[in-house]
């Protein structure tokens, strides 16, 4: 019997595998690319040690695609045969990854909850079950998920910082924006490596139209993060957000060729802000060129792959923007047959939620905004269910908007427009719209001053 560095009991009995499972989860929690390597010789170290095949398997469900689900089948069932001496927390883990790998996170999370009664200091279930929380769009699960372990923490204990910077994000999606700007600054403090605090903290500049913070917060050497997973290309995600609201979009298409899209990929994150960044130019009027081929192509090949509904809406945007009817087609039906699956937390969305969202964007670009709008509005309430931030899921409210102002619904359009500038009511672009639909019924005046504000923010 080992421990990890925080205490917690591991049935191995080599100090090696220890400490590669120390190592690994560093390596998780950092994004880094060389927790593959950790995570290699873990197994290496001790062949039968039951929480590192576990552990491969919590690795391998963070790509959230079927196409590994034989590889994490696998590791459970490694981890199960190698199960009969581990530890009540380990077996419990592994319950979790079972859960997980029948799609069912929600029940995952309830067992890491009970995990981290007994071992709160247990940083592995901590941050599985924030990200899980996170896909589940449970704002407040997040938030005190983190909150009820701080005081079996201090700063003496290994990784107190990637507890603050959990707390932060959670803090910032339930809109305590202050308390989670704290939280932040004293995790990079602690640890500037996290760049899960670093993410949280530039989600706070983005809810409150700090965009020069942001931009300053974001732009790093490229050496900065190199050796990073696909979390630093969503961190260049966000800094190309503040720069388009910042009405620079020739260096929001310089940061999707070189930075958060350069090369090709079906990585779900790199799809969600692939898509998400291109129908956002668009909605302001700019060319953005061939781009949408590339990324329509590789949506093609993610149809089936249900793990995320968040991402079955990126892909429904991209081959709807393409005309791919075909695609749209097999997409809907996939999605349909999809939500029968039983146990499935994601199935559970479609017929409710993820269908006619992807519906609503089908309509959309086929010009028919009646039925968009039809689709959209009696759930544009519930996006949270399939997961995502809040500015993250924003896109499907400018989709709305936009739908609106094209079906000559100006009046619905001047409420949407109105519920957004309350929250961001220094946003240039909402402004401009917002003159265009007063102009449109007629409120010559308002409209005036509404293209002033527009003209104010974008200076």
């Amino acid at each position: 019997m080992r421990t990890d560095k925080r205490g917690i009991p591991l049935t191995t009995d080599s100090d090696a595998a220890a400490e590669a499972y120390d190592e690994t989860i560093q390596g998780y929690l950092e994004f880094r690319l060389s927790a593959t390597a950790s995570m290699k010789k873990l197994l290496e170290a001790d062949p039968d040690f039951a929480m590192g095949h576990c552990l491969k398997g919590f690795l391998l469900s963070g790509f959230h695609s079927v196409t590994l689900r034989e590889k994490i089948g696998e590791c459970l069932a490694a981890a199960e045969t190698a199960s009969a001496n581990a530890t009540w927390r380990e077996k419990a883990s592994i319950a979790a990854l079972g859960a997980l790998h029948r799609g069912d996170p929600r029940s995952a999370c309830m067992i890491w909850d009970e995990i981290l009664v007994e071992h709160p200091r247990d940083i592995l279930s901590a941050r599985l079950h924030h990200h899980n929380s996170f896909w589940l769009g449970r704002n407040t699960g997040m938030r005190d998920g983190a909150a009820r372990l701080q005081s079996s923490w201090d700063e003496s204990v290994p990784g107190y910082g990637f507890l603050l910077g959990m707390h932060a994000f959670g803090l910032e999606e339930s809109g305590d924006y202050g308390a989670a700007e704290i939280a932040a600054r004293r995790a990079m403090e602690l640890n500037s490596d996290d760049l899960w605090a670093v993410h949280a903290l530039g989600h706070v500049y983005e809810m409150q139209e700090r965009l020069d913070e942001g931009l300053d917060l974001l732009t790093v050497p490229e050496e900065a993060w190199a050796d990073r997973n696909p979390m630093k290309e969503h961190l260049y995600w966000h800094l190309a957000m503040f720069a388009l609201e910042a009405g620079d979009t020739d260096r929001v298409l310089a940061l999707y060729d070189t930075a958060f899209y350069a090369e090709p990929t079906d990585f779900y994150l790199d799809v969600q802000n692939a898509v998400s960044m291109l129908l956002r130019l668009e909605l302001r009027g700019v060319d953005v060129g061939d781009r949408w081929d590339t990324i329509a192509n590789i949506c093609s090949g993610k149809i089936g792959d249900h793990v995320l509904p968040f991402t079955d809406t990126h892909v429904m945007i991209a081959l709807a923007r393409r005309g791919y009817d075909m695609d749209i087609a097999r997409l809907t039906t996939s999605l349909f047959e999809f939500a029968s699956t039983e146990g499935n937390v994601a199935a559970g969305t479609m017929g409710s939620l993820t269908l006619p969202l992807c519906e609503a964007i089908a309509a959309y670009f086929k010009g028919d905004y009646r039925r968009c709008i039809e689709r959209m509005l009696p759930i544009r309430l519930d996006y949270a269910r399939i997961g995502a931030s809040h500015a993250q899921r924003d896109i499907f409210a400018q989709i709305l908007i936009d739908a609106a102002m094209k079906g000559g619904e100006l009046k619905l359009a001047r409420g949407l427009l109105s519920e957004r500038l309350a929250l961001r009511p220094r946003n240039g672009d909402s402004w401009a719209k917002f003159s265009e639909v007063l102009a449109g019924l007629g409120e010559t005046y308002d409209a005036g001053n509404a293209r002033q504000r527009a003209a104010e923010a974008f200076h």
